[in-house]
């Protein structure tokens, strides 16, 4: 369908129209040539949930409303179909903090790599994968391919230790990798972080990955591992990352015991804990919380409402512009990226 190679470096400040976003660009020699194109068209990514959390897929254009700056835009482009062409980075926290529950979280991100790449259980051109392993530095392990199974198979080798780089990796993964063709129009870009948030070893800051991924319009979702009753204050980061970009962050280790009778008012010796470590009960909850976690993840991904706008307003004075996207149906949550950078800086 694509020609699936392109030159390393991405920098798009914002999805080029159709004819320029096919044509097969030259390696800028800095951040700040690529992409200088006047009238750009605008893709917005949008998830909607009812208020149980369950996807909204049924809506059509005229539901939508979409103000760029405040101003409401004409939308020349809407779909909601499934599993459309999209490039997904992986990438995975290999910190000494991700220890304890390794084994599982292991398990689930070959679960979630293939329940993306393959949606319908077969190898499918329309979607592409990396990953990038991030401890005391950012790797990129393998590069954007095809094939699920380069990026199991280098996945497998891997385990944890040493410090955490989240904010390079991000970074990283904007800028050294291979692109595909007609990014970031079709395929759409998706980091999925599966990781604590938390980051003592970058040498960029969380605001400059936040812009980074705004300007490659970039959804970032993000998969918590830290573990029930524990705090983390690389959680904010998750959650700025995720939040800006139109995504989300899920917690499968946050809700262990919801679902047991008498939580909180059956004691036992390890604490007021109906489940004991190192039972199998315990061992079961910790696998299906992560298990629900992947599967909504990898849902939200292959079931959002793509829209595409060129702004009426083209002030190049305005840094940053401003998105808001709502939905004319009542106890719904819609989730879209804050905005975008018009043109590189």
């Amino acid at each position: 369908m694509y020609s699936r190679r392109q030159v390393i470096l991405g920098g798009t400040a914002l999805a080029l129209s159709s004819a320029a976003a096919s044509a097969q660009p030259q390696a800028p020699s800095s951040s700040a040539q690529a992409f200088k194109a006047g009238v750009s068209e605008v893709i917005v990514p949008v998830t909607v949930t009812d208020d149980k959390g369950r996807f909204v897929r049924d809506l059509d254009l005229k539901d939508f409303e979409v103000r760029d700056e405040g101003v409401v835009q004409k939308v020349t482009y809407f779909t909601r179909e499934r599993n459309q062409p999209v490039v997904i980075g992986f990438l995975v926290d290999l910190s000494n903090s991700n220890r304890l529950h390794w084994d599982k979280f292991k398990e689930a991100i070959q679960d979630l790599v293939l329940a993306t790449m393959e949606p319908d259980g077969k190898p499918d051109p329309r979607f592409s994968g990396y990953l990038i392993g991030y401890s005391t530095e950012a790797e990129l392990m393998v590069n954007t391919t095809e094939d699920p199974e380069k990026i199991l198979d280098r996945f497998r080798k891997t385990k944890p230790g040493g410090g955490a780089a989240l904010f390079d990796a991000v970074y990283q993964s904007c800028t050294s990798r291979t692109l595909v063709k007609g990014e970031p129009i079709e395929p759409r870009r998706v980091i999925v972080i599966v990781g604590d948030g938390h980051d003592n070893n970058s040498k960029k800051t969380l605001e400059e990955v936040v812009e980074i991924a705004q300007r490659n319009l970039v959804t970032i979702y993000g998969v918590s591992t830290v573990a029930f009753g524990f705090r983390n204050e690389g959680e904010p980061n998750l959650k700025r990352l995720a939040e800006s970009s139109g995504g989300r962050v899920v917690y499968p280790l946050e809700n262990l015991y919801s679902d047991v009778s008498g939580y909180l008012s059956t004691p036992s010796d390890e604490g007021n804990f109906a489940y004991k470590v190192g039972t199998g009960g315990y061992a079961a909850a910790i696998m299906r919380g992560i298990v629900n976690a992947i599967s909504a993840t990898a849902g939200e991904i292959t079931s959002q409402y793509i829209l595409r706008y060129t702004p009426d307003n083209t002030d190049v004075a305005k840094k940053f512009r401003r998105i808001e996207v709502k939905v004319n149906l009542a106890n719904v949550k819609v989730r879209a990226r804050e905005g975008y950078f018009p043109f590189a800086p």
